[in-house]
């Protein structure tokens, strides 16, 4: 049975190459629909998602630099947003996609924003999933604890059970064969067939050297009120408060939100009441 996508390659402007899955829509000029992962996550966190949207639109996924099918970066200063905004722009540069809609899962999310603020005349909607102007430091806390630092698993039975340790609090519940499936996702088998995680582990070492600071994008926010945006949260997050989850509806009271029970960090966009706020929203993009 053939995949639903065809695979991409396209070049960033400092020559690493990158890839991406493009599920081609129902049509020539069906809207594009860009999916952008999470820090130390690949296209196929979208497996589920993307067929599903490929039925009304056209979805280009990539693995953002080091990540996945991606190259890895020598100079691991350039895993860092700014960096990644021009990889996307070369992306859709490359597939013709002027103008798209964003799903962006964590720092996904934060891309579609600075995308947003930045051009604003190619972005047509935001989905953020757990993600937003501001991120609780509990959470980053966490994140710096295993980004970059877990071991290589070297059978699948090990990587299920380094997905279950890292990610059991966010997705409360699931069965073992859903455990191994994730598994499936972030992590790849290299040449000697040994299990690792699928992303280059400086990734983590520069979200540790990054400045201590809180990230502020409330200024961007407040640029964005003219996108139109739905905001999804894990009820049971720890990057996205409900405290800041309120501020943003205060301050852009045209905002769609939904909050996702027994989620943490982040939903996989998978639930149905996931599904259908995504299908109801980007229906009503232009």
């Amino acid at each position: 049975m053939s995949e639903p996508y065809a695979e991409v390659d396209w070049q960033s402007h400092d020559g690493l190459r990158l890839y991406a899955r493009v599920y081609e829509g129902p049509a020539g000029i069906a809207p594009t629909v860009l999916c952008l992962h999470g820090l130390t996550r690949n296209s196929r966190d979208f497996e589920d998602l993307a067929p599903h949207l490929q039925r009304r639109y056209r979805v280009v996924v990539p693995d953002l630099r080091g990540r996945g099918f991606s190259a890895r970066d020598p100079n691991p200063q350039n895993y860092q947003p700014a960096v990644y905004v021009e990889d996307i722009l070369a992306l859709l540069g490359s597939v013709h996609a002027p103008r798209v809609a964003v799903v962006g899962t964590s720092l996904g999310g934060m891309l579609a924003m600075m995308l947003g603020f930045s051009h604003p005349t190619r972005i047509a909607g935001i989905v953020l999933n757990d993600v937003g102007p501001e991120i609780d430091p509990v959470g980053i806390e966490r994140i710096k604890q295993y980004a970059g630092r877990l071991p290589p698993a070297r059978t699948w039975k090990v990587a299920a059970a380094q997905t279950v340790a890292v990610f059991g609090d966010a997705w409360p519940g699931l069965a073992p064969d859903r455990w191994a499936a994730l598994a499936r996702r972030g992590y790849r088998e290299d040449a000697a067939g040994v299990v690792e995680l699928d992303a280059d582990p400086n990734i983590g070492e520069a979200l540790r050297a990054a400045p201590a600071a809180t990230l502020d994008l409330w200024p961007l926010w407040g640029a964005l009120r003219t996108v139109p945006t739905l905001a999804i949260r894990g009820a049971r997050s720890d990057i996205l408060s409900a405290a800041t989850f309120a501020r943003m509806k205060r301050e852009n009271p045209d905002l769609q939100q939904l909050e996702v029970a027994n989620r943490g960090h982040v939903p996989l966009l998978d639930e149905p009441e996931c599904v259908a706020a995504l299908d109801t929203f980007l229906s009503r993009i232009r």
